[in-house]
């Protein structure tokens, strides 16, 4: 069976108090974004009580051991559930940036939770993928719903939005940057903002580029210029709206379909416009 992990983008993130847990309550609005890794999976063998899986990947080099995989830890908690669940062998092709702001990895492994409950049959609901999603990371819960969400707590808290971006289209661009999500979370200062992203959201795009703030922004583009330098041409070229994603490096710039933006970006940028 073969899933294409999509990404997402933040469209504003606030950072509202740090947790007695050590997370964060934030609010944001998830919007999926057609940028898409690949995923299969083949039954290897029967279930035993060992976790048995390999994964292999192609594409965008993934660092780090691959035991540390979100796809690998996926089924290692559907496993602990369900100890039949057989072995298998999972294929990854990387081609969202990994590090980026556009929850690749977590879409990965959210995914991964979904392939395997429709080809074992667990009959997991969408709540419980939920839970399970979110012991991956605090990402991973939007990605078993995938559809524009306001998300509040640690980004498990989802109200599905009606947000309509048909008649836009988007710039995603990478600078190839790596940026410490914890790096970035010692570098803000938690506040409640004074208007709620839920409510500029059902304003017309074109008012959010004065109220609809990512709270990573600021120290980021303190500390890396370069991703200010991509916002202001995004600008430049026409777009709406743009805003870094997440805690970066990633910028998207949101255009009119009738717009053909042409930005003289560095080559080694990855740089995708998306429907």
């Amino acid at each position: 069976m073969i899933v294409f992990p999509n990404c997402k983008i933040n469209l504003g993130l606030n950072i509202l108090r740090k947790r007695e847990d050590g997370f964060h309550d934030l609010e944001t609005v998830f919007y999926p974004v057609q940028i898409k890794d690949v995923l299969e999976v083949i039954q290897s063998g029967v279930g035993t009580q060992e976790s048995e899986i390999e994964i292999s990947s192609s594409g965008l080099l993934i660092d780090g051991d691959a035991s540390n995989n979100l796809c690998v830890k996926a089924y290692d908690l559907l496993k602990k559930d369900f100890p039949s669940l057989p072995s298998v062998k999972m294929h990854l092709h990387k081609n969202i940036p990994m590090g980026a702001g556009l929850g690749g990895g977590s879409a990965d492994g959210a995914f991964a939770l979904r392939l395997l409950n429709d080809k074992f049959h667990l009959n997991l609901s969408a709540e419980q993928l939920i839970h399970y999603a979110l012991q991956l990371g605090s990402d991973c819960p939007f990605f078993i719903l995938n559809e524009a969400c306001f998300a509040r707590s640690r980004g498990e808290l989802m109200e599905k939005t009606a947000l309509d971006l048909s008649a836009y289209q988007f710039v995603i661009v990478n600078p190839h940057i790596h940026i410490s999500t914890a790096w970035a979370f010692k570098n803000i200062f938690p506040a409640i903002p004074d208007k709620s992203i839920n409510t500029i959201i059902q304003q017309p795009v074109e008012t959010w580029k004065a109220e609809l703030i990512n709270d990573f922004e600021k120290p980021v583009i303190k500390e890396i210029p370069v991703i200010g330098e991509i916002k202001q041409q995004l600008y430049h070229a026409g777009a709406v709206y743009a805003s870094m994603s997440g805690s970066g490096s990633t910028v998207f710039g949101i255009f009119k379909k009738d717009i053909s933006p042409v930005i003289p970006f560095p080559s080694h940028f990855f740089v995708q416009t998306v429907s």
